[in-house]
């Protein structure tokens, strides 16, 4: 943990994401982000999306000052962003064909004036929401991560022989 500027403490970002971890999110482009919506319930939409050195993440796209993700960042802080895919065919530590993913949780920021990711040049607005993960849930991404649990006692079943 370390503290803020605000005066709020948040976790190290580069202590949350592990090395393969990393290399995942900045492999994919596309996640989905879960907000708080006014009525309490859940909000959630695909995005398109920029992981930063610090492992914080940048979700842009068109007219994002306007849009209910937006606003509800700026009422309701609380976030969930999920990337999935499978496992693709080669060799490595799981089976091809497995379904592999990232849940992060934290805080996020609206934030107005703000390049947006690289690859939306043209089409995304200079408004971005900027996450900021404090705990991870990975599967299939990084063999080593300590909080695997999917795999206890079916090791067989999901890992490459």
């Amino acid at each position: 943990m370390h503290r803020e500027a605000s005066g709020t403490y948040r976790p190290r970002m580069d202590t949350v994401l592990t090395a393969k971890e990393r290399e995942y999110l900045a492999s994919c482009r596309r996640g989905c982000l879960a907000t708080i919506g006014p009525d309490g319930g859940p909000d959630v939409v695909p995005v398109s999306y920029r992981l930063n050195a610090d492992g914080t993440i940048d979700i842009g796209g068109p007219r994002m000052g306007e849009s209910r993700k937006f606003r509800n960042v700026e009422a309701r802080p609380r976030v969930a962003f999920a990337v999935d895919d499978t496992v693709p065919d080669g060799p490595g530590a799981f089976r091809p064909g497995v379904g592999r993913g990232i849940e992060l949780r934290g805080t996020a920021e609206a934030l107005r004036g703000r390049k947006p990711p690289g690859f939306g040049t043209g089409l995304f607005s200079d408004e971005i929401i900027r996450i900021h993960p404090e705990q991870c849930v990975s599967w299939h991404v990084d063999p080593a991560r300590p909080s695997l649990r999917v795999l206890r006692g079916h090791e067989a079943v999901y890992r490459d022989q």
